[in-house]
């Protein structure tokens, strides 16, 4: 038994396909759903989504958004999303080294470029975590 998921963003369809297991996470923490799940709809935080097929697992990395469980789907509204595999790891670390440098010369930037470099630490830490935590065991 399986349920269908489906990753979306207003620009594209990230993934769609069968799931044994699917792992959101969730405003509350982790969120663990399996086939024939009661009814929900959450918040998502920024985090890692985790897909898995028999003995595959497929990893994805979300920043904001909600999901949508039924029964027999699931469907992810992200604000933005990506597979694993599309995380540039040099690219990933670079723009957070950028974001900390900006950051430490904080009283020089306005509120606005402030909180456009938090954010673009936040998403460079969630990306790094899942390239080191998933990518080198598939590598």
């Amino acid at each position: 038994m399986t349920i269908h998921c489906e990753i979306v963003t207003q620009e594209r369809i990230v993934f769609q396909g069968e799931a044994d297991l699917v792992t959101l996470p969730g405003e509350a923490g982790e969120i663990g759903i399996l086939p024939h799940h009661s009814p929900l709809l959450t918040v998502l935080k920024y985090g890692i989504i985790k897909v898995r097929l028999a003995e595959a697992e497929k990893v994805f990395t979300v920043f904001g958004g909600v999901a949508e469980i039924q029964p027999d789907q699931i469907t992810i509204l992200a604000d933005a999303a990506e597979s694993l595999n599309e995380i540039d790891a040099h690219e990933t670390e670079e723009a957070k080294h950028r974001a900390e440098r900006a950051l430490k010369k904080k009283d020089r930037l306005t509120e606005d470029v402030e909180m456009e470099m938090w954010e673009a630490l936040r998403r460079s830490n969630v990306r790094l975590e899942a390239v080191h935590r998933f990518r080198q065991s598939r590598d």
